[in-house]
């Protein structure tokens, strides 16, 4: 739609010699869009991304399963072509929200990701972190039609401030761009950046300079500020079918609302979740199981939720085998029947060796996951 997106695939063929082309995947598994969190790119999944492609190639089943990765438009390399603050004529009117990012992920799947698997499958899997959990929700509720699961790792529930007096889009008043000016200029110092990791991540040890230096990357161009400032502002998702909400104002409500909309969903749902993560703690991964509970009878769809110790908010990048792992099962079952009973974790607890140290998995389900106080009040807020 005029602007550069930035974005990168990984696959292995399952034959050394067999190039990756469509006519390799015939008769293989379906095709990962891999979704990221805030400020970061499609770098932030390298880690993970060759582990889900090579389990593909490793298997029995034939073809090669192709692995994607996308930057929002606003992150990582993704930008109008022309920039200039905010005031170019590629920017005016532009929104940086997570409707906006939604229309994105959507277009990329129907005219890059299912194009190129040769006519063979016409949905992908959606494994998203942080906000990219968030966005899964709003594709599997805008088009069904095109999601075959959804993993969600440490899923954010709420997206979008919605702040007064300026719609988020592009030119920003006086007001708001001086804001989103001092805002972005301070968060995206490098010890601020590094402050952040630390909260976000469980082990020190397990992001480095290089990934600070990305992340700062990112923030380099001549539209960041605008962007920043947009995305304070951006109204939060519509998850109604068709990007239109219903009728009337509970129908309005119910059509931005995460956990209305996770009780709805025709898809099954994998839940990962870090047991650090000082945010998106297991305490929302209860509740996002008690809404999915709700649809359990009347629908035949599955859920499951799978815990990852010493793994803060981002185990895409923190826990990628324990990750891989149970994402590749996950994928391996094509069928409701088959992943309400596929062994998620081998041996009830499963551990993993990261250089940084070891992981250990295991699937919880809901009544296992204790509430404090603090808790159970931000839960019913949030």
């Amino acid at each position: 739609r005029g602007h550069h997106i930035g974005f990168e695939d990984c696959r292995r063929s399952s034959s050394d010699d067999a190039p990756s082309t469509a006519e390799n995947y015939v008769d293989g598994p379906g095709p990962v869009l891999l979704l990221n969190g805030f400020g970061v790119g499609s770098f932030h999944q390298h880690r993970l991304m060759p582990r889900l492609a090579s389990a593909s190639a490793s298997s029995s089943s034939p073809g090669d399963r192709a692995i994607y990765g996308i930057d929002y438009l606003g992150q990582g390399r993704s930008w109008p072509v022309d920039m200039d603050d905010g005031e170019s004529e590629g920017e005016k009117g532009l929104r940086y929200d997570i409707n906006t990012w939604a229309d994105q992920c959507i277009n990329f799947i129907e005219r890059v990701v299912l194009p190129e698997q040769g006519g063979r499958v016409s949905k992908v899997h959606l494994v998203g972190n942080s906000v990219g959990g968030y966005l899964s929700v709003v594709l599997a509720s805008k088009r069904p039609d095109l999601i075959d699961s959804i993993c969600l790792l440490n899923a954010t529930p709420v997206w979008g401030l919605n702040l007064p007096f300026w719609s988020g889009r592009l030119p920003a008043p006086f007001l708001p761009k001086l804001i989103g000016r001092f805002l972005f200029d301070r968060i995206r110092d490098y010890g601020t950046i590094e402050k952040f990791l630390d909260q976000t991540y469980s082990r020190r040890e397990a992001f480095d300079d290089e990934l600070m230096g990305q992340i700062r990357d990112c923030t380099e161009g001549l539209g960041g500020h605008a962007a920043f400032a947009s995305i304070l502002w951006s109204p939060p998702a519509d998850f109604s079918s068709g990007g239109s909400a219903g009728d009337g104002a509970a129908d309005a409500t119910e059509a931005t609302d995460f956990y209305v909309s996770l009780e709805r969903l025709e898809c099954d749902v994998l839940l990962l979740f870090g047991r650090d993560d000082p945010w998106c703690k297991p305490a929302f991964a209860k509740r996002m199981c008690e809404m999915l509970d709700r649809r359990r009878v009347s629908t035949g769809r599955v859920h499951r939720y799978v815990e990852l110790e010493d793994t803060g908010h981002c185990p895409n990048h923190e826990a990628p085998q324990a990750t891989a792992a149970a994402v590749n099962r996950w994928l391996a079952a094509c069928t409701p029947g088959e992943r309400s009973v596929v062994e998620l974790v081998h041996g009830g607890r499963e551990r993993f060796a990261e250089p940084w140290g070891e992981i250990a998995m295991r699937e919880v389900s809901k009544n296992e996951i204790s509430l404090n106080f603090l808790d159970r009040l931000v839960t019913k807020l949030i």
